[in-house]
């Protein structure tokens, strides 16, 4: 687990007593901590700072944490949220995971489970960063796209949605597999059901049984109150086991009782729980691989298996990168409040020649940063970032020069010293800048191409006054 002092947690709860407990109890983590009293100073926070985590109470004045939790979601899809209440029914946990809370807390809360669930948040944060760009996956309205290889997935999407069959996804990280579980659950006759998902790889192997099965109280140290698990949350509906080629052998076997039986039993339980659960798992892996290397159980993998969907990379389907262009173009002129009309055609072939190892979520990222910064209401190639990653910082040197005007000044002046401080901090600034834009402000991936640690740039960043620029409506 990397540093706590790298990360900041939001704070969100209307009682001044415990936002004072409970800040304490992270600070005394290592944690930097933000506090705000409703979901408006929430946001305001947001819009301002940079945070990892936010924890929220349900029941506040002004704005509840559902609406904070929705607008969150909105606003900053991929920000952890986990919601904080003293009304800890199951379906308060339902409602808060179908809304996007990644946990969710009972009050009073104990301290063991408080710091379990912010390391998971944390862990979560780190496995998106890691897989951004190329990684993640497609945040969009609908799957956009004509090419064959799409329209057998639309095909395959139609013919099973309103089936109980298990549905394994497999393709890259950044195709949409995520998009793709998502649009089985909404056309299946569960879609007023929950659909709960979690990332296996981002949840450590000695609390996976935990967080899948639920828990009785005194199951172990933290476990003060009993706790139902996702397969129990998404009972009547349909879970996303995102990653799942990452579970442990011993979690196979567990799975695959669930898969044969419809049942579990919660950690420290001694009775099992029967559920209707509708699973659909991915996995970037060839799991067909790994199970005749006997590095994953062959009969889960048939489990599994029942309905395969392959997705293809975006240079696959490179005839469906105008649609996706396209689809980009409305979505973020709606979402940051541009007015772009259309890319230019050099534009278009900068992007169709490019290959994509980041997939659809790369192609979005790129066309944020481009609508964000470009000035009229058409996107030229020059509007464009150079499409790699950031090895090529060390050319900054090329870019980052004093000008000769600066040079005859700081001359004049003759003070060498104060002349190398001013250039230096400049092209700091600008790599550092370059950096996040390239990352899309991730500030996890942007600290791990620099060498330096989250909470050493998030210290560079108030020095140098960088924050994303906010959209003008």
């Amino acid at each position: 687990m990397p540093d706590p002092q790298d990360y900041t947690l939001l704070l969100v709860d209307d009682e001044p007593n415990l936002r004072k407990v409970l800040g304490a109890l992270l600070r005394k983590e290592g944690y930097e901590v933000l506090e705000a009293a409703n979901g408006v100073e929430a946001l305001g926070v947001l819009d301002s700072e940079t945070v990892e985590v936010v924890i929220s109470d349900l029941k506040m004045p002004k704005m509840d944490g559902n609406t904070l939790l929705k607008e969150v979601r909105l606003r900053w899809p991929e920000l952890p949220f986990v919601m904080l209440t003293a009304h800890g029914t199951v379906d308060a946990a339902v409602e808060a995971l179908k809304n996007g809370a990644l946990d969710f807390l009972s009050k009073p809360f104990d301290k063991d489970e408080i710091r379990m669930v912010v390391a998971k948040a944390l862990r979560t944060v780190d496995a998106r960063a890691e897989s951004l760009t190329p990684g993640g996956e497609a945040v969009c309205a609908s799957i956009v796209g004509e090419h064959p290889k799409v329209r057998e997935v639309f095909h395959v999407i139609s013919k099973v949605s309103r089936s109980p069959s298990t549905v394994l996804l497999t393709g890259e990280s950044g195709t949409g597999k995520e998009l793709v579980a998502h649009a089985i659950h909404e056309n299946s006759d569960r879609a007023d059901k929950p659909f709960v998902k979690i990332n296996c790889a981002a949840i450590p192997s000695t609390l996976i049984e935990s967080e899948l099965f639920g828990y009785e109280k005194g199951a172990f140290t933290g476990a003060v109150t009993s706790k139902p698990g996702r397969f129990e949350l998404a009972d009547g509906g349909t879970l996303f086991l995102d990653e799942i080629g990452e579970v442990t052998p011993e979690m196979q076997v567990k799975l695959l009782h669930v898969l044969q039986d419809g049942e579990f039993e919660r950690v420290g339980a001694v009775s099992s729980t029967k559920v209707d659960v509708r699973l659909i798992a991915a996995t970037n892996r060839d799991l067909a691989a790994a199970a005749r290397e006997g590095r994953f159980r062959e009969d889960l993998f048939y489990r599994l298996n029942v309905v395969p969907i392959q997705l293809p990379a975006l240079r696959q389907r490179a005839s469906d990168i105008p649609a996706l262009v396209e689809h980009f173009r409305t979505h973020f002129n709606d979402r940051l409040g541009r007015n772009v009309q259309r890319i230019s055609d050099d534009a278009m072939a900068k992007l169709e020649a490019h290959n994509w190892p980041g997939n659809i979520r790369e192609l979005e990222n790129v066309m944020e940063r481009a609508m964000l910064f470009s000035d009229g209401e058409v996107i030229e190639a020059s509007d464009l970032p150079e499409l790699r990653t950031m090895e090529a910082t060390g050319d900054l040197a090329e870019d980052v020069r004093l000008s000769d005007e600066a040079v005859e000044r700081a001359a004049l002046q003759g003070n060498l010293k104060d002349a190398v401080k001013s250039a230096s901090r400049r092209v700091e600034k600008e790599i550092i800048l370059r950096t996040l834009q390239a990352t899309n402000w991730n500030v996890t991936r942007t600290a791990r191409q620099l060498g330096i640690s989250r909470k050493g740039l998030q210290l560079k960043m108030k020095e140098l006054d960088l924050r994303r620029q906010q959209p003008v409506a």
